[in-house]
């Protein structure tokens, strides 16, 4: 019995000696070893062995980045004004020998040395300088630290201010003023605006009526070339129905004058025909009587014995002489152009600039900022020259 209690304390003992000599370290940490109360080494991530009942591990170090937030600290500006800022450091542990045996409480150190370099750089700025100057304050936080807590065994990567809190009076005045900006920038914006508006308003009518005096300019134009271009058509017209109707009873004149002649009537028929016309004559309102003389015949004799010849029958009768036809006189050179109705080609050209003109596009005047000119196409009338006198004769 006591030979099994002499061999479970020696396997007990084995056991704590092998457990005391294996030290095992996990990835990113460190342990700092020491030997009878002095130190020894720095176990790195692994397996390491140590010396059982004489090495004891001091202290076990994150040697990862670490993120501390400071609470909220009390700084003075320079204007008098006490602001909490909050502030957050990112550190590491680069020497785990020195973050031991260098400082107690590395961490405490890293907060203390924050604050009072916070308030030194603080105090020589004004309030709106801290807080548009974020920037510059960690940039300054970040040189200090890193300077101070170099010999620490630690390396400051970052400090950021996380809030800058004014006083509640300050932050009324100054949302006071924020507002009373805003105001201000709205109400110019308005009359700037507004502004904009009338001119943009003005410019529009000047256009228009620029555009709108234009057109009554071009539509007067046409309007006055198309009213003279219908007089002298209606003009020509007429002269040339005038001449169509003259050369008409001449035509017809001639036609019963020369089917008079080849008839070749006799002094019988024309007295003849003078009896039958005489009642047409005393037709009128103001023909009441006519008086026939009883010498007539006698002088229709007269006129038949000196003009005509006597016949088989003793008759005296009149005998015209050969009628040779004559041949018609055709229309001169210079009154054939009055019978063409074929449109004036200045007239045509005209229109169709004119509606060329209608169907473009009028430029905005708001887009392009400049006053509408005439385009190239727009249609330029001319004085058109005299037309030289026609002769009334012809």
């Amino acid at each position: 019995m006591a030979i099994l209690i002499i061999v479970a304390i020696g396997v007990l003992l084995v056991a704590t000696i092998v457990v005391k000599s294996i030290l095992v370290i996990p990835q990113a940490q460190a342990a700092v070893i020491e030997r009878l109360g002095r130190f020894r080494s720095v176990a790195e991530p692994g397996l390491n062995f140590l010396m059982p009942f004489l090495d004891k591990v001091r202290a076990r170090i994150d040697l990862r980045e670490q993120v501390v937030s400071f609470p909220p600290q009390p700084v003075i500006t320079q204007d008098n004004l006490t602001v909490s800022i909050d502030t957050v450091v990112y550190f590491q542990v680069t020497d785990s020998r020195a973050a031991v045996y260098e400082i107690s409480n590395y961490i405490v150190g890293v907060e203390q040395l924050t604050t009072t370099t916070l308030r030194n750089v603080v105090g020589g700025m004004s309030l709106e300088e801290t807080l548009t100057s974020r920037d510059s304050i960690n940039q300054q936080l970040r040189g200090v630290l890193d300077e101070a807590t170099g010999r620490w065994g630690i390396r400051v990567a970052r400090v950021e201010l996380k809030a800058i809190d004014p006083p509640p009076s300050i932050q009324d005045s100054m949302e006071k003023q924020m507002r009373a900006d805003r105001e201000k920038r709205a109400m110019i914006l308005t009359a700037e605006g507004s502004r904009e508006a009338a001119i943009k308003t003005a410019e529009g009518q000047k256009q228009s009526q620029i555009l709108s005096a234009e057109g009554a300019k071009q539509a007067a134009i046409l309007a006055s070339e198309g009213e003279r271009q219908a007089r002298i058509l209606r003009a020509q017209g007429e002269r040339a129905a005038r001449y169509l109707q003259a050369q008409g009873q001449a035509k017809a004149i001639e036609k019963v004058f020369h089917a008079i002649k080849a008839a070749r009537p006799t002094p019988e028929v024309l007295a003849y025909q003078y009896l039958q016309t005489l009642p047409q004559m005393a037709q009128g309102d103001a023909n009441k009587v006519w008086m026939v003389p009883t010498d007539y015949g006698k002088a229709l004799e007269g006129f038949a014995r000196m003009l005509g010849a006597p016949g088989e029958d003793g008759v005296f009768r009149y005998e015209p002489p050969v009628y040779v036809p004559e041949r018609s006189v055709d229309d001169e050179e210079e009154i054939k152009g009055w019978f063409d109705t074929s449109t004036d080609p200045k007239v045509a050209a005209a229109v169709r600039e004119a509606e060329a003109v209608a169907r473009q596009e009028v430029p905005s005047p708001i887009s392009t900022g400049r006053p509408p000119t005439l385009s190239p196409s727009t249609p330029h009338f001319e004085k058109p020259a005299p037309r030289p006198p026609e002769d009334e004769n012809s």
